[in-house]
């Protein structure tokens, strides 16, 4: 495997020196973006895009065209393994994802099956070598799954939730069954992942959007315990080049030190969490990911500049940071404001990375 002319990012996941902190943002082939909406609209609907290698490769160099990041995102969604098991996920307008077959009977929850990513899910590995291919070794390439846990999350509710009754009732009731889901979804993730990987993927990472929402004592053993099987299947080369991994949960800065020990490569932080503080932390064990709030990107230029600065001089000098936001970046931001985050984070921290 060639590694990209710009392989910045791949040398920060593995805290290997840089000449500059790299950036990348969560969602940033989205709504935000005009030429994202009229392919969307092209494309008829938000699932038609995913499914349609062309399109999905379209909108994930949408961002790239207009802005010097460091690195490209396969265009996906975090449900298409529980929508290739047969729960039959669909969009309302507004309302965001919903399945209309949700596991609730413990029947339908025995009788779940591990797709095949090359059969179930090929539209996905098709358009990641489509996508590295127009990519051109310009820049890496990072492929993605949801946590086991977050994919529960929304199989058992049907939908996002405020509150994740189902799945709590069923965590406290019957802990058997959930983690049968777990199970299934931790063997499906790796089988996914590991997929990706084979077919361009150059890093991959593990959202865990909603394992936040989980007790203390119920985090290691629901979300971040089933993270841990996943990095222990994944696949660590691939044509004898390292593949980095991330692990982000959202809400997850009080476990920092217990997702450092899984064995990924780097680890997420969302707004909540000191960069500073966690590299004192965590910091001789993993690389950093993060951890701008996205709604700074509604500030004028010059306070973007500033709250950027705020995060690279907390972090401090060295490597094994890669900048992102601390969690997607919203359908309102103006694009301006993320060149201005781009531009800042590559022109204010390459005083931290001279020798």
């Amino acid at each position: 495997m060639t590694k990209p002319k710009n392989d910045t990012l791949l040398r920060a996941l593995l805290r290997q020196p840089v000449e500059y902190t790299p950036v990348w943002l969560m969602r940033q082939a989205g709504r935000y973006l005009s030429e994202y909406n009229e392919t969307r609209a092209r494309a008829g609907d938000f699932l038609s895009l995913c499914k349609n290698p062309d399109f999905a490769t379209e909108v994930t160099m949408q961002p790239l065209a207009r802005f010097p990041l460091d690195a490209a995102i396969l265009f996906s969604d975090i449900l298409t393994i529980p929508d290739a098991m047969g729960l039959g996920l669909y969009f309302s307008e507004g309302e965001g994802p919903r399945f209309k077959h949700p596991l609730r009977e413990e029947q339908e929850i025995r009788a779940l099956k591990i797709p095949d990513p090359g059969s179930d899910l090929r539209y996905v590995m098709d358009a990641v070598t489509q996508i590295r291919k127009t990519l051109d070794n310009q820049v890496p390439l990072i492929g993605f799954s949801g946590s086991p846990f977050t994919l529960a999350c929304y199989m058992v509710e049907g939908r996002g939730s405020s509150d994740f009754r189902h799945i709590k009732t069923m965590l406290y009731q019957r802990p058997e069954l959930l983690h049968h889901i777990l199970d299934i979804n931790a063997q499906a993730v790796t089988a996914y992942l590991n997929a990706q990987i084979e077919a361009g993927a150059q890093a991959v990472m593990i959202f865990d959007t909603w394992g936040g929402a989980l007790s203390h004592a119920a985090y290691p053993e629901f979300s971040l315990g089933y993270m841990q099987r996943i990095l222990a299947g994944l696949k660590r080369e691939h044509d004898g080049v390292r593949i980095p991994s991330v692990v982000f949960t959202k809400g997850g800065g009080l476990w920092l030190e217990k997702i450092a020990d899984i064995g990924c490569d780097a680890v997420g932080l969302d707004w909540t969490v000191d960069i500073g503080e966690a590299r004192r932390r965590v910091g001789d064990k993993v690389a950093l990911q993060g951890n701008l709030d996205p709604f700074i990107l509604f500030a004028e230029p010059e306070t973007i500049t500033v709250e950027v600065g705020k995060i690279l001089a907390s972090f401090g000098s060295g490597n094994g940071h890669v900048f992102n936001l601390g969690h997607g970046i919203s359908q309102f931001t103006p694009p301006e404001s993320a060149a201005a985050l781009v531009e800042a984070v590559h022109t204010l921290s390459r005083p931290y990375h001279q020798a």
